[in-house]
């Protein structure tokens, strides 16, 4: 069977883009075959700075012939309705339709519409362009002589040549020549644009990625990822270094390069006296390049590893000599805003006000900046207020829940109103990605105690499921109190998640709750805080999904959330004992037997049957009642008390005591008894099975 190489070449397609424009050409291509009839084996795409590509193995040499019937009016029908039938069908004649009768309907036509299978070659040839035209590029531009042209081709950056073969495995290949704009698809490529700029001629996927591998272009991503990420730590542990590694700038550098070339920079060690953070992050973000550590150590080592996409006659002296001026400069802007930051402020006259409102010392650089933040009437939201008064209501908040953690009142108060002071440095401002981290390191700079400079940092935490938690009381307190200001703020302006749109990421704040109430052993009853039902329920649904992540079962966790639970730890509690209790064999039986009881009770409530509003031992005629009567009692008793206990097994294991009278109750009594009285007593025992297990969970909602 046949494959299928296509290459869209242009100038530099920006890294982000890379990745997910060759995902989208692979799922537009491929639907767009196999909705015109084609099937293929397989199909895997790859990218470059300057190129998309496609292989597509085993694909249909043609399409098949198909045959459709079309269902028309009544013989008799109108002429205006069958005219309309004979447009809509392709038909010029009633005669070109078929005349079929039905013994119920009468005679009606029917238009046999048969299609001949098509080429794989023209099919392609008609959908290629269509496709290229309308590539979904976040943004785009025209280029060149065509672009003045009505209907023009937008592309990313200007497409320079395409590349479409199609042929057997072993066999000759042929080019599909379609055209956009003035680009004919062909079958030649160019390889690096200053080691191998020539013209490349292809037939097939194999010898267009061994042509390319000469010509100094690594096709694939993930290979170019390896080589980059092999070669730095080398390079490094050649330094007696090792690598700091980043994923995301792996990727990033990954689609900066055809031809990865790593070298080894130098700055002075004067800036290593900056937070390592900051190092970090003005040598990634304004040269791409990764940082070192000594081997085993802690800190920055003064060397940084750039990636080029040449291979220099001079082994990089001239690439390292450039880049290492560029880092210079950042790391003496960065040295300047870490200095400013630890400096007075020029306004402090001003700042009295907002530093009394705080209980700041304006001796303190960081106090200054919380200081300005409040002053200034920084905007946390047009409906919410300034920052400062944001803070107002965390510092309220946090001091009743540091009752429940049993966090430092004190040191709660003073890490909330700090909390938000490094939004005002010049670090945060220049990187709002070390907004918390700065917090920190200024907060142990002035001498505050490491809780609260913990605190300071680990307040946003966590920023998703796999991201650590606080790691302090205090941090605990005043992480939930950011996150429950938050989420009480924007339910109460009705700013609430829709659909798959969360601007504030409250579903990631309220994630957070969740992770950090049952994770850290948090009893909190919610609704004391939000006071609003929607926004419990909201608080479910997450914890729902939370919960399902860790392989609960969903009927489970409906079994144990009321829609009045607000004590979510308690309700992870049920949901882990009611999964080890039904999945033990007194637990499976039990729950057979309580759900007989409940339905059957159900039924009959259904249906209004009399039911007896309490149990009267004396209408009991069978041994079999009176023992479950009694072991109801007991049972109820213990688990009643093990559930005071907050002791979830305990009151499971009371309830597995009910198994055998239950099934015995059911083996040898008849509940629906002639005599009414009778009936409706053993209704009324059946009631107190519901209420008995309905201390622990609602029994009906569990499968199985």
């Amino acid at each position: 069977m046949p494959d299928l190489l296509l290459e869209l070449r242009s100038e530099e397609i920006p890294a982000r883009m890379q990745r997910k424009a060759a995902g989208d050409l692979k799922k537009l291509v491929t639907d767009a075959l196999v909705e015109a009839g084609l099937t293929y084996e397989g199909a895997r795409e790859y990218w470059t700075p300057r190129r998309l590509t496609l292989d597509i193995r085993g694909l249909t040499a043609r399409s098949a012939d198909t045959r459709e019937e079309k269902k028309g009016p009544r013989t008799d029908a109108p002429a205006q309705a069958i005219e309309g039938f004979l447009r809509s069908a392709g038909l010029t004649s009633v005669d070109q339709a078929e005349k079929v009768t039905d013994p119920k309907k009468g005679e009606f036509y029917v238009a046999v519409i048969q299609k001949p299978g098509r080429a794989a070659e023209e099919i392609i040839a008609d959908v290629m362009p269509g496709i290229i035209r309308n590539f979904p590029w976040p943004k785009s531009m025209r280029s060149g002589a065509a672009s003045a042209k009505p209907g023009a081709l937008r592309w990313v950056r200007p497409l320079q040549s395409i590349v479409c073969m199609f042929g057997p495995e072993h066999d000759e290949t042929v080019v599909i020549p379609f055209v956009v704009d003035d680009i004919v698809a062909g079958n030649v490529t160019y390889g690096h644009r200053f080691h191998a700029p020539g013209p490349i001629t292809v037939r097939r996927f194999d010898d267009y990625a061994a042509s390319l591998e000469k010509a100094k272009v690594v096709l694939d991503a993930e290979r170019r990822k390896q080589i980059i990420l092999q070669d730095a730590q080398n390079l490094a542990f050649a330094s007696g270094l090792e690598l700091v590694e980043d994923e995301g700038l792996l990727d990033e550098v990954s689609g900066l390069v055809e031809y990865p070339h790593v070298l080894m920079g130098t700055f002075e060690e004067e800036f290593l006296e900056i937070p390592a953070e900051i190092i970090r992050l003005t040598i990634k973000t304004n040269q791409k390049c990764f940082v070192c550590r000594p081997q085993g150590g802690e800190g920055l080592a003064n060397r940084f590893i750039l990636v080029s996409n040449i291979a220099a006659k001079d082994d990089g002296k001239e690439i390292m000599h450039g880049n290492g001026k560029v880092v210079r400069a950042r790391l003496s802007d960065a040295a300047h805003f870490y200095k400013r930051d630890q400096r007075d402020m020029p306004d402090l006259g001003d700042l009295k006000e907002s530093a009394a409102k705080f209980g700041l010392d304006l001796k303190k650089p960081l106090d200054q900046r919380m200081a300005k933040l409040d002053h200034l009437g920084v905007t946390f939201h047009a409906k919410l207020g300034s920052q400062g008064e944001r803070v107002t209501r965390i510092r309220a908040l946090a001091a009743e829940l540091a009752k429940i953690t049993g966090a430092d009142p004190a040191k709660v108060d003073r890490a909330v109103v700090l909390s938000k002071a490094d939004l005002r440095t010049e670090a945060v401002g220049e990187f709002p990605e070390l907004q918390g981290l700065m917090g920190r390191k200024y907060a142990l700079l002035q001498g505050e105690d490491a809780d609260v400079a913990a605190a300071i940092e680990e307040h946003y935490k966590p920023l998703g499921p796999s991201d650590s938690l606080p790691t302090n009381p205090v941090a605990v307190t005043v992480a939930l109190a950011d996150k429950l200001d938050t989420l009480v703020g924007f339910w109460a302006i009705d700013e609430k998640p829709t659909g798959s749109k969360d601007p504030y990421a409250l579903r990631r704040a309220a994630l957070g709750v969740i992770r950090v109430l049952l994770e850290k052993g948090v009893r909190l009853k919610l609704l004391s805080v939000a006071k609003d039902a929607d926004l419990l329920s909201f608080f479910h649904d997450r914890l729902k999904v939370y919960l399902r992540d860790l392989g609960a079962r969903h009927d489970i966790i409906d079994a144990v959330l009321t829609p009045d639970a607000d004590d979510l730890l308690m309700v992870a509690r049920r949901a882990e004992a009611l999964t080890a209790f039904i999945t033990s064999e007194d637990g499976g039986n039990l729950l057979a037997g309580a759900k007989r009881a409940t339905q059957l009770l159900a039924a009959e409530e259904k249906k209004g049957t009399t039911i007896a509003t309490s149990v009267d031992d004396a209408l009991f005629t069978e041994e079999a009642e009176k023992a479950l009567y009694a072991a109801v009692a007991l049972s109820r008793q213990e688990a009643d008390e093990a559930v005071k206990r907050e002791d979830f097994r305990d009151a499971m294991a009371a309830l597995s005591k009910l198994r055998g009278p239950v099934d015995r109750f059911f083996n040898d009594v008849l509940v629906n008894d002639e005599d009414a009285a009778i009936r409706a007593n053993r209704l009324a025992l059946l009631a107190l099975i519901r209420e008995a297990t309905g201390t622990v969970a609602d029994f009906s909602k569990i499968s199985g």
